[in-house]
C-alpha cells in the first residue's frame, strides 16, 4: 500500500469515528493531512464524514489549488491552509463540532482551567478563537491568533479545531477536548471545580519530555498579564504562550472551594466575580424555593 492510499484510508477511518461519536452531523467537519512537502490530502465538501470512501478525497497544493479529485475540497480549506503555513511541524488538521465542547464555545467559556493533569500534559489549555463566518477569510484570521501556541482550540459559536504530528494524533486531541469539556461541565453542575495548583501545573509541564509530548508554546508565567484578542494585549496580538488558570496554592482548610461561588447567603451576586455564577445544588434549591414563595 502506498503512503497516499494509507492516508486516504486513515481519513475515512477518522471520519467514521467522528460521525459515530457524534462529533459531526450531516456534512459537517473536515479533515486534512500533508501529502509530501507541497501537497495536502483533504476531505471534500458536502459529504458526510461517516460515509466517505478513499476515492472521494481531494489533493491540493499549499495555496489551495485543486490538483486531483472528482469532488471539490472542503469549503473551510482556508482554515487548514492557515495552520500549515504557520506550523511546519503540523502534519494533520481535524475540525469537528463535538457537542459539549461546542457548547463551551457558544457560551464563550474557554477550557483553560487547571482541572485534569492529562489535559495539561497533552494540550495545556484550550482557548476560544473569536467568532468568524465559516468558509470565509475571517476564519483563518481568527485561528491565526492561537495556532502558533496551541494544538487545540474552540471556535466561537462553531466547533473545535485540533492539529497533530499525524492524523490520528490530531483526532485523539479532538477526543481529549470533548472528554475534558464533559468532565468540566459535570464538575460545574455539581458546584465545584477543584483546580490543580500553579506549582503542580509547572511540574506537569516538566513531564512532557518524559512522555514524548512536544508543546508548541510554554505555559504563560503570569496569565493575568496576557489577554489575546482585544483586551489587555490588543486585538492584533498573537498568543506566544498558553494561559492556564490555576491557584498559587491549595486551600488552607478542607472543603474550601478553589473556585468561589460569587453568591452571598442572600442570593446576591458579589462584586468580586469573574462573570460566572456557580451554585451548589443546595444553593440552587434554596433560590428556587425562595422564588416560589415570592410568586405566592
Amino acid at each position: 500500500m502506498t503512503l497516499e492510499s494509507s492516508l486516504r484510508a486513515d481519513i475515512v477511518e477518522v471520519g467514521r469515528r467522528m460521525y459515530a461519536r457524534e462529533y459531526t452531523d450531516a456534512n459537517a467537519g473536515n479533515i486534512s493531512v500533508r501529502l509530501g512537502a507541497d501537497r495536502l490530502l483533504m476531505t471534500p465538501k458536502n459529504v458526510c464524514k461517516g460515509f466517505m470512501t478513499p476515492d472521494m478525497m481531494c489533493i491540493t497544493d499549499l495555496d489551495g489549488k485543486k490538483l486531483q479529485g472528482d469532488l471539490d475540497p472542503s469549503t473551510e480549506m482556508l482554515m487548514h491552509l492557515e495552520v500549515y503555513r504557520h506550523r511546519p511541524d503540523v502534519q494533520a488538521v481535524v475540525h469537528a463540532h463535538p457537542p459539549t465542547a461546542t457548547g463551551f464555545a457558544v457560551a464563550g467559556i474557554p477550557l483553560d482551567r487547571a482541572v485534569l493533569a492529562e489535559v495539561l500534559t497533552t494540550l495545556g489549555s484550550i482557548p476560544i478563537a473569536e467568532y468568524a463566518t465559516p468558509s470565509t477569510a475571517e476564519l483563518p484570521e481568527a485561528v491565526h491568533k492561537y495556532i502558533k501556541a496551541h494544538d487545540g482550540m474552540l471556535l466561537a459559536n462553531h466547533g473545535a479545531l485540533t492539529v497533530g504530528p499525524d492524523l490520528f494524533a490530531a483526532y485523539y486531541k479532538m477526543e481529549t477536548i470533548e472528554h475534558f469539556a464533559k468532565i468540566s461541565l459535570v464538575a460545574r453542575l455539581l458546584g465545584r471545580e477543584n483546580l490543580i495548583t500553579r506549582p503542580e501545573v509547572d511540574r506537569l509541564q516538566g513531564l512532557r519530555g518524559m512522555y514524548g509530548i512536544k508543546s508548541p508554546a510554554p505555559i504563560c508565567a503570569d496569565p493575568a498579564s496576557v489577554d489575546i484578542g482585544g483586551d489587555a494585549a490588543g486585538a492584533d496580538d498573537v498568543a506566544d504562550c498558553q494561559i492556564v488558570r490555576a491557584p498559587p496554592s491549595a486551600p488552607s482548610s478542607p472543603g474550601t472551594r478553589l473556585v468561589p461561588n460569587f453568591i452571598d447567603a442572600r442570593g446576591s451576586i458579589r462584586p468580586d466575580g469573574d462573570g460566572e455564577i456557580r451554585l451548589t445544588y443546595r444553593e440552587l434549591s434554596a433560590l428556587i424555593e425562595d422564588a416560589i414563595r415570592n410568586l405566592r
